[in-house]
């Protein structure tokens, strides 16, 4: 079973992603084939000063992500997710969390290979 992580305003599928990697309100963790999901809540990391990055790499390395679906992702937060062997697909904007799972499961997701913010 594939794991990935999408960076989420809120707790459905039909939120819209966040944009912001360690400052998201939360993370989808979603099987994007059978569509089976968990919530986890980021609201720890939005008021740390700093290292929000890294904690919420270490959040969805935890969870079993292989790979992350957001908008922007700093360069501490890229070292740590690349360090667990996650893959990262940024630049997602103005989409739902279900329609970012779409454009993964169509192969239509652009993987970074460096920090975009």
């Amino acid at each position: 079973m594939v794991k990935i992580a999408i960076t989420s305003q809120g707790p459905t599928l039909d939120d819209h992603i966040d944009t912001r990697f360690g400052r998201a309100a939360g993370f989808i963790i979603i099987d994007p084939h059978a569509m089976t999901f968990d919530y986890l809540d980021n609201g720890a990391c939005q008021v740390r000063g700093q290292g929000a990055g890294i904690q919420a790499a270490e959040t969805v390395a935890r969870a079993g992500a292989e790979a992350v679906l957001t908008g922007y992702v700093g360069p501490k937060a890229f070292k740590a997710l690349s360090a667990a062997g996650i893959k990262i697909g940024a630049d997602l904007h103005d989409v739902t969390v279900r329609e970012a799972v779409r454009q993964f499961n169509e192969g239509r997701i652009t993987w970074t290979d460096r920090a975009n913010r």
